[in-house]
């Protein structure tokens, strides 16, 4: 019996050491390098149907996506929080990254960003239901620094990050 304890207690520290350091990151790594993302700042909620339109051209239909301009951003900001003041946010340093819902109505969550060669992939939460989307679908916001970050993974396909004039 003490000799199993042993080696449980042995195993359980090779295991503990030997996977804590398994994501850690220097300050000289970039996210280009691969890696996560720290989300700076993050919001939740609704987004009327008929304001899709105010999302970013070629990204109305996708349900990932990214904000790059404060025009675009304030405009979207107030359809998604009306009567609340749209962030402050240094958009040549940060992106906003969305997902949206685009078959069915679930609350969304983003909770995670890696980049792989500079391309950003989301991970989401979501609930499930069979709710169609009918007037509004929920929506996940997150800021993160734009650096390292050259294209966006939706689906099939990869949006380009175009930089700030």
């Amino acid at each position: 019996m003490r000799k199993l304890r042993l080696w449980v207690t042995i195993l359980t520290g090779v295991i503990y050491f030997g996977c804590s350091g398994s994501n850690y990151r220097t300050a000289e790594q970039t996210p280009a390098a691969g890696g996560e993302v720290n989300i700076l700042q993050s919001w939740q909620g609704d987004f009327l149907v008929d304001q899709l339109n105010l999302l970013p051209e070629g990204q109305r239909e996708q349900a990932v996506g990214f904000i790059g301009d404060a025009e675009t951003f304030a405009g979207v900001w107030k359809a998604f929080k009306p009567g609340e003041a749209v962030p402050e946010v240094d958009l040549n340093a940060n992106l906003i990254l969305f997902v949206r819902n685009t078959e069915f109505y679930n609350r969304i969550s983003i909770g995670k960003v890696n980049v792989i060669n500079g391309v950003a992939d989301l991970l989401a939460m979501e609930t499930m239901s069979a709710m169609p989307i009918e007037d509004k679908v929920a929506m996940s916001l997150v800021l993160v620094a734009r650096q390292g970050i050259t294209a966006i993974h939706s689906g099939n396909e990869t949006i380009p990050v175009k930089k700030n004039p």
